[in-house]
């Protein structure tokens, strides 16, 4: 069934809107005014027993379809009482005029459900259907109890979407092994993730020179004064290696600081991190004097390099926390306010509540996307031998809905089985072939190939091959493409080459991508023709 419209049934003026929407279904489902008017009373006579004796009573209108031919009005009313027992008069009234009507009690449950056929189910589609919902939706309140009564709803809904995306945005901090707290220009700290409180095993209440010698090395609390002095002084950012003390030892950290910017570019906090870069500090001492560990240093390097990047990427995170991140909630809570302002109750409903909604949704879907690509790592070695045919299979399944609308066409070769992460094999392909349907602005037509190429291969196809065994797939599709200049950059998290209201997403597909190709010692790039499509290349070691 198709819900139109819900009614918590509690008082008298319920009972008057049961009724009137009741009638109103009806009538724009074209039955006659007779059985317009026996299927409202029904309606009425049951929803009125419930007022009367029940407990958290609901009543719900909509359409069932049978099949094409066979369409109907239902009322569907749930209880907690027993309602035919409290009032057996009242249901043999409502079924005297309905006809059909059925009850069922079990479990402390009732369900009551009246039903009509629709006179003319080939005129009511879907769309019909849907223009329906939008009407009780938007419509004018009846009475000034309607009016509040909707308001309530709407406002303990939209909290709990708020409540959620505040848990989300909570976890996702705390889930990043990172000592990370939020100071403002008075050195009180606003916010401390988990980590950092349990690696100090106190709270920090206060970013200053008392505060901060408690567990941080006497020779550097005042390189960190002085560079929190400079920082506010410059609205500029911070950086530096220095040693927290944890238990009885001092471990080697490097803390950054940054300003957190607000749209109009003022200032009201700062974000700070610490990173644990202990292992490659203490190699370092290692090897200040030992010109025979040659090798050992140029692969510390190769690991500043590793960890250089890491902290890029944490960087990225830090703008995403401070702007995009707080952006959709910091639009909930004014439009949230002027909602509450001197503003029609039409504005209310048509204008704000829609757009917060959009926030929230988008906020939403950036945190899932950070998430997962923080859960995306080297450590998950648990690999077994994986058949990509069963991979690709089950991302087409995935992607169903959007193949047949956009009318597509997948062609797909026999792949091999490797040795990898199941999981993340198939997010893999989900990313790259959704991203091939989605940037298109014809019918899409995606070719999945295979071929196994070695040192001596031939590998022109693709003029950034590594050289080796390899397991090659690519993905080629007609869509937009994109310009070579991008090609240094696309992988970067965060990285979008298009606004937002032009290609929905968050530019992480691709960085997940990367990581996750990583992870299986592999590479992936790509070569493209803007108008005319984009090639992604996958290589899998072979062994």
């Amino acid at each position: 069934m198709k819900e139109i419209v819900k009614i918590n049934l509690d008082n008298e003026m319920d009972l008057i809107l049961a009724h009137k929407r009741s009638m109103k279904i009806a009538e724009m489902c074209g039955m006659p005014l007779s059985a317009q008017t026996r299927f409202s009373t029904a309606v009425s006579e049951v929803a009125r027993c419930s007022i009367a004796n029940g407990k958290n009573s609901v009543l719900v209108l909509g359409i069932n379809t049978i099949r094409a031919s066979h369409k109907e009005i239902m009322a569907v009313l749930t209880d907690k009482v027993d309602l035919k027992k409290c009032n057996p008069e009242a249901y043999k009234y409502a079924a005297k005029i309905s006809g059909n009507i059925e009850y069922n009690y079990a479990d402390n449950k009732s369900v009551t459900t009246l039903s009509h056929q629709v006179p003319s189910p080939g005129l009511l589609s879907d769309a019909k259907i849907n223009t329906l919902a939008d009407y009780f939706k938007y419509e004018p309140p009846i009475s000034a109890y309607d009016e509040i009564r909707k308001k309530n709803i709407e406002l303990v809904a939209l909290s709990e979407k708020l409540g959620e995306s505040e848990n989300r945005y909570r976890n996702l901090v705390d889930t990043i092994p990172v000592l990370i707290c939020i100071v403002n220009d008075r050195n009180m700290v606003l916010l401390a993730n988990n980590a950092f409180e349990f690696y100090l095993k106190v709270p920090l209440l206060s970013f200053d020179k008392k505060s901060l010698s408690a567990f941080i090395h006497h020779d550097d609390v005042q390189l960190i004064i002085e560079g929190w002095s400079n920082a506010k002084k410059n609205r500029g950012d911070f950086s530096a290696d220095i040693r927290i003390k944890k238990e009885d030892i001092y471990i080697w950290h490097n803390i950054s600081i940054m300003p957190n910017k607000a749209e109009d570019g003022s200032v009201g906090s700062w974000l700070i991190y610490f990173v644990n870069n202990n292992a490659q500090k203490m190699i370092v001492e290692a090897l200040k004097d030992n010109s025979e560990l040659r090798k050992i240093q140029l692969e510390l390097e190769s690991a500043n390099s590793k960890l250089q990047f890491k902290n890029k990427e944490l960087e990225q995170f830090a703008f995403i926390t401070s702007h995009d991140l707080q952006e959709p909630l910091r639009k909930i809570m004014i439009m949230i306010s002027r909602a509450a302002e001197h503003l029609t109750e039409q504005q209310k409903t048509l204008y704000y509540f829609d757009k917060i909604t959009m926030a929230a949704g988008r906020l939403s879907n950036l945190i899932s996307d950070v998430l997962n690509y923080s859960r995306v790592n080297n450590h998950d070695k648990f690999t077994a031998e994986v058949d990509l045919n069963d991979i690709v299979a089950q991302t087409l399944e995935d992607l169903s809905l959007i193949i047949e609308e956009k009318k597509a066409v997948v062609n797909l070769s026999p792949l091999p089985a490797v040795n990898g992460i199941g999981s993340q094999l198939r997010q893999l392909f989900y990313n790259l072939i959704n991203n091939a349907l989605k940037f298109n602005t014809a019918h899409p037509a995606v070719n999945i190939s295979y071929r196994l190429i070695s040192a001596q291969s031939n590998t022109s196809f693709d003029p950034q091959a590594p050289s080796g065994n390899f397991h090659v797939i690519s993905i080629e599709d007609n869509g937009i493409g994109m310009d070579s200049e991008y090609s240094g950059r696309i992988f970067d998290m965060f990285q979008r080459l298009h606004q937002r209201d032009q290609y929905s997403g968050n530019g992480i597909g691709l960085a997940l991508c990367k990581r996750i190709i990583e992870n299986h010692n592999g590479t992936i790039n790509f070569t493209s023709i803007p108008g005319k499509g984009t090639t992604f290349w996958i290589y899998l070691p072979k062994n």
